[in-house]
């Protein structure tokens, strides 16, 4: 590993259980434990992992004005986010394309963002440069963040915090554990029921170790994080989105509230905003469109692998692929030319030069587990 590497408040304990490190956004992190990704992913789905993610950002916005100045920056409705509410939003460029994607709360005194840790030095400095002289912009370097994710998550961080099972999926709340001020919120990156937890950095391993003895937990390395979002059909900052894409070409418009598109009362207003309202109301305008896609062989498909329509024409290429460990089955996420978007469409997956059949299907590809109250 290279010493170069910044560290997380649990550098220390994943060395003590083994984990393989890996560099990853800057960080030396754990991509897997002695039991292996596979042992993990399935653990998670039917018990309760825990992850390291500390090396996301986090910061504050603070002041009078500072829904309204997240909301110029972004085509979601910041403004109308109730009380500890949560919100996936998108950061975008003047051309419409994504310089990243965030969670968001409403905290009554502040907002609460965690944005993707490969890029939080750019988005902190764009917030800032766009946004700075309308509200406090408040790094939190100080802070860890653990994800605790699957059916059984909520029975094992209720025996340490009880309050935690008001929460439903999507919220948020202030909670306090042996005297350290922690943010919860219920939600996660694997398609389970989960939550994610802020904490004091020099609470973050004795926090860790008390939900490792609990015995619904497991540690969980990256390798499994991305199968199981991969499985939710969650996209990865970097591979299935990134800045030279827009949240239309992302199927993402579920992420636009109606009161930021055509006709909505705070219409626009956002960078890249007639780019991505038109292609919100004209469809036809796309290139491309991602998709989910399933093998019809047992054969991994892996990006970037190259797609081709029936007739060897190049159509498209895969963003993020593997082999489901729930399903058994190859999947992936892929853009493809809008013709061939459409579900049950079968094309071809360019694996060392043979063509592996692939058929469109609808996403998630494991069904979700939020809870919902």
């Amino acid at each position: 590993m290279s010493s170069d590497l910044r560290t997380t408040p649990l550098f220390a304990l994943h060395q003590r259980l083994s984990a393989r490190m890996v560099p990853f956004a800057g960080y030396a992190m754990p991509v897997q434990y002695p039991q292996g990704l596979m042992a993990e992913h399935l653990h998670t789905r039917k018990a309760a992992g825990l992850f390291d993610v500390s090396h996301m950002g986090q910061l504050l916005l603070r002041g009078p004005d500072a829904a309204a100045a997240l909301e110029s920056l972004m085509p979601v409705d910041v403004i109308g986010l109730g009380l500890h509410k949560q919100r996936y939003g998108l950061l975008l460029n003047e051309q419409g394309g994504i310089l990243d994607d965030l969670m968001f709360v409403n905290r009554g005194d502040d907002l609460f963002l965690i944005v993707n840790g490969a890029c939080k030095e750019g988005d902190i400095a764009h917030i800032q440069k766009h946004i700075g002289q309308r509200c406090e912009v408040v790094p939190l370097p100080d802070r860890g963040l653990l994800a605790l994710q699957g059916p059984q998550a909520a029975t094992a961080l209720a025996r340490l915090i009880p309050g935690v099972t008001s929460l439903v999926f999507m919220t948020g709340n202030h909670f306090d554990w042996q005297g350290h001020a922690l943010y919860i919120t219920r939600s996660g990156y694997t398609g389970e029921d989960g939550f994610e937890i802020s904490v004091p950095s020099n609470a973050a391993e004795a926090l860790a170790q008390a939900l490792l003895a609990q015995p619904e937990v497991a540690p969980i390395g990256l390798g499994a994080r991305n199968s199981l979002r991969l499985e939710a059909g969650l996209c990865l900052y970097g591979n299935d989105i990134d800045t030279t894409t827009t949240p239309i070409e992302g199927a993402l418009n579920w992420a636009i509230q109606k009161v930021r598109r055509p006709g909505g009362e705070r219409e626009g207003g956002f960078p890249g905003a007639a780019i991505v309202l038109a292609q919100l109301q004209n469809p036809q305008q796309l290139t491309r469109k991602r998709v989910g896609l399933v093998a019809l062989e047992r054969i991994p498909v892996r990006e970037p692998a190259v797609l081709e329509n029936m007739d060897g024409q190049h159509i498209g290429h895969i963003t993020s692929g593997l082999l489901s460990p729930t399903l058994n089955q190859p999947i992936a996420l892929a853009y493809v030319e809008p013709d061939y978007a459409a579900v049950d469409t079968e094309i071809f997956a360019m694996v060392r030069g043979k063509p592996v059949r692939m058929k469109v299907v609808a996403t998630p590809f494991v069904p979700t587990n939020y809870y919902r109250g």
